[in-house]
């Protein structure tokens, strides 16, 4: 199901230019333009993030940035997932929350993660294993929950 969408995991310093241009694009196209959020993502923690990069045909068409705990959450953290508009048809956002919670107990050594969630993805995530903490609340103008997975 997944045999053409290919995974690399970055640090910052080891982005292309070109990766980096592509990955700061889909998120400007998703959680900009797409769900009309005007916010500041460019935000000087993607240097301390790792970069997970979701690859079709040259295209970069999911993205996760990870955190390991105490860089932005006291838990390690799973942020800015997104899969382009046209390529949510075929489950990718599965294969990416997998590689990225894979990916998060591999570089940062704990399974322990905590992640801000935008309230209409709560089903998604809870078939991956979070687990709703605490009450709704806005970020950026759109209702989020704060979820974790723990081992």
């Amino acid at each position: 199901m997944y045999m053409d969408l290919q995974f690399k995991i970055k640090r910052f310093d080891e982005l292309e230019i070109k990766e980096l241009y592509h990955m700061l694009r889909l998120r400007a196209e998703v959680f900009i333009v797409e769900q009309d959020c005007v916010y500041q993502d460019i935000d000087n923690k993607d240097q301390k993030a790792l970069h997970v990069l979701g690859i079709k045909n040259d295209k970069i068409i999911a993205y996760t940035r990870l955190f390991d705990a105490g860089d932005y959450f006291e838990k390690a953290s799973i942020g800015r997932v997104v899969i382009s508009d046209k390529e949510r048809a075929y489950g990718y956002g599965h294969e990416l929350l997998k590689k990225s919670i894979a990916a998060v107990n591999e570089f940062f050594n704990t399974s322990d993660i905590k992640i801000s969630a935008q309230c209409y993805l709560k089903k998604f995530y809870k078939q991956h294993g979070f687990k709703q903490i605490g009450e709704e609340y806005l970020e950026d103008g759109i209702p989020h929950i704060a979820m974790i997975l723990m081992d």
